[in-house]
């Protein structure tokens, strides 16, 4: 099976958001999605889709973020604890990333080594995010931006759930 190119969008390859309209999407979409869940009418836009969130504890709070925003969207999050470290084989890596785009739709990796998570996204056809839900993130920067008031952590979702939308379902792209 051939390795297919690094899923392109407003969050890959690197993590950073590439351009000022990415930018502008991202924020656009975040104050779309805070006026629904203002108005009690969040739509399920992710729903269907399966998240795969490669973490060692699913009790942290960046893990918590990830999953209530995917879920708050209709997406199923599955976690699971990453065995692979910079010791694996890039054969293993390989098949690792195979697999994960048999099962998900997209995967977030928290605390996984940057050359572990980037030998992932070069073999996976699906979405690789490197901390997308932590406060070293470009989004949470942006999530500042955003205004019309909700807590930091509303503000941070609300980005996420942009983020998410934009690179896994293509919605608002």
């Amino acid at each position: 099976m051939p390795v297919l190119p690094e899923h392109r969008s407003v969050l890959a390859p690197l993590d950073h958001l590439s351009s000022q309209r990415d930018v502008s999407l991202v924020l656009d979409n975040a104050r779309r999605l805070q006026e629904a869940a203002g108005a009690g009418d969040m739509p399920p836009l992710l729903r269907g889709k399966r998240l795969g969130l490669l973490c060692e504890d699913d009790t942290a709070a960046n893990a918590r973020l990830f999953r209530s925003a995917a879920v708050e969207l209709g997406a199923h999050v599955a976690h699971l604890r990453p065995s692979l470290s910079g010791l694996a084989t890039p054969l293993d890596l390989q098949h690792t990333a195979q697999m994960l785009g048999r099962l998900y739709d997209a995967v977030e990796c928290q605390g996984l080594d940057k050359a572990v998570v980037l030998q992932l996204r070069r073999a996976c056809a699906i979405p690789v995010y490197d901390g997308i839900a932590s406060r070293d993130h470009p989004t949470a920067a942006l999530a500042g931006s955003l205004g019309n008031g909700g807590t930091a952590r509303d503000q941070r979702r609300f980005v996420l759930q942009a983020a998410l939308l934009q690179t896994v379902a293509n919605v608002w792209a």
